[in-house]
């Protein structure tokens, strides 16, 4: 493990962090696929089931393997503490679970992936918990919003599918004004784009089945904060309720987080160039991507990357990940139309792949909300989200081209 009191590129951290050797001296990782861990004698046993004395009791809540990812995202973040988690959905409701009790209150800006949405407004309501939904980008409706019994802020940032942006900056000055815990879901950017907790953030989740995994093959989550409390109490929730990460998920994220920064380049790259010619196209009503000029918040987003990334501007990772969004002619059909058309992009809610994905949120994502949530989120029937891969572009070009010229025939 590195010693992270000396000066490390977060490249470096990224491939060589959280890594102890076992008397085995393997080079990468060991899986460590055991559900408990065998101690020498009956007071050990005691003393680590009590906490009194450090080490592995069951893979429920301690195991090797996911603790090396956990130190190597933790890391990343310029985290002090991170938990992982059995999926994104299960980092979330393990932190409401801790934050939280009836009779609380949350603020939640209104573009949330629509799983969330029904987390906060379908479950959490049942057990007393109030949820208010705002403008992700109007900081006047974040303040507006505060209660007396105001406990958290919540947000994702860039939004899921709009590739909207907070100022986290500013809706972390005013979350503290009023003792306010402010998280960020980080899944779209990553550590190797923009590091929340360097913002004024207090707790970043993370769901690892996206970009931190980045080939499609794994779900987990992780929640990330230098809160100790917080942390403690995070442990105390996961170690009780078992929403645990499995080992071998957690050995494939860990190899994941070693190409993450070489990934976002590339997607954010390939998701550049597909914007741009997307703007281009009579069929196309907008597109949404913050590397846009043309994108109401792309000084913001670019203010936000981390400064690995700003001291590489040629790098072309203006627009911070792989993920745009654009509504065509048509509606639902129009949409579908473009979908279907396609050759050899994925049809799949998924995204954070290195294969191109491509899905229509209004009835998948956000197909579980109500209309009237989907249009407070400015979901509508003719949008669709690419998860931009890295294939080579031009063909991923080709390929939506041919859904473009069907709906031009059809409704242009």
């Amino acid at each position: 493990m590195l010693d992270l009191t000396k000066s490390y590129h977060p490249q470096t951290v990224a491939i060589r962090h959280g890594h102890e050797r076992t008397f085995q001296q393997e080079h990468t990782e060991a899986i460590f696929a055991t559900s408990s861990f065998v101690f020498d004698n009956a007071a050990q046993a005691a003393g680590r089931f009590s906490g009194t004395e450090e080490g592995n009791v069951y893979s429920r809540f301690t195991n090797p393997t996911v603790t090396n990812f956990e130190h190597r995202l933790g890391a990343m973040e310029e985290g002090e503490y991170c938990v992982a988690m059995a999926s994104g959905m299960a980092a979330i409701s393990s932190l409401v679970l801790t934050l939280l009790n009836a009779g609380d209150h949350v603020v939640c800006s209104s573009s949330l992936f629509g799983t969330s949405v029904s987390l906060f407004c379908k479950i959490f309501n049942r057990f007393g918990v109030e949820t208010t939904f705002v403008d992700l980008a109007s900081p006047e409706q974040w303040r507006n919003a505060i209660k007396k019994n105001t406990r958290l802020f919540f947000l994702e940032s860039p939004s899921n599918p709009l590739c909207e942006i907070a100022d986290i900056r500013v809706i972390a000055e005013i979350a503290h004004t009023s003792d306010i815990l402010l998280t960020v879901d980080n899944a779209f950017c990553t550590p190797a784009l923009q590091q929340p907790l360097k913002l004024g953030a207090d707790i970043v989740v993370h769901s690892a089945t996206k970009y931190l995994d980045g080939q499609g093959r794994c779900v987990g989550g992780a929640v990330v904060t230098n809160h100790k409390s917080i942390y403690q109490e995070l442990i105390a929730i996961m170690r009780t309720s078992g929403p645990c990460l499995s080992p071998f998920n957690a050995w494939t994220f860990s190899k994941g987080l070693e190409t993450l920064a070489l990934r976002m380049m590339q997607h954010s790259k390939n998701a550049l160039e597909l914007a741009k010619w997307l703007q281009d196209q009579d069929v196309v009503n907008t597109v949404n991507y913050p590397g846009l000029s043309s994108h109401p918040q792309h000084e913001l987003a670019k203010s936000q990357r981390n400064d690995v990334i700003q001291e590489n501007d040629d790098q072309g990772v203006e627009g911070l990940g792989g993920v745009v969004s654009f509504d065509v002619l048509g509606g639902k059909q129009g949409a579908w139309n473009v979908i279907d058309s396609t050759s050899f992009l994925s049809i799949t809610a998924n995204l954070g792949d290195v294969k191109t994905t491509i899905t229509h949120p209004a009835t998948t994502t956000h197909g579980r909300i109500s209309q009237a949530q989907r249009d407070e989120a400015r979901i509508s029937d003719g949008l669709i989200r690419v998860s931009v891969g890295l294939e080579y572009v031009g063909d991923i070009i080709s390929d939506l081209k041919t859904g473009l010229d069907e709906i031009r025939n059809k409704y242009a």
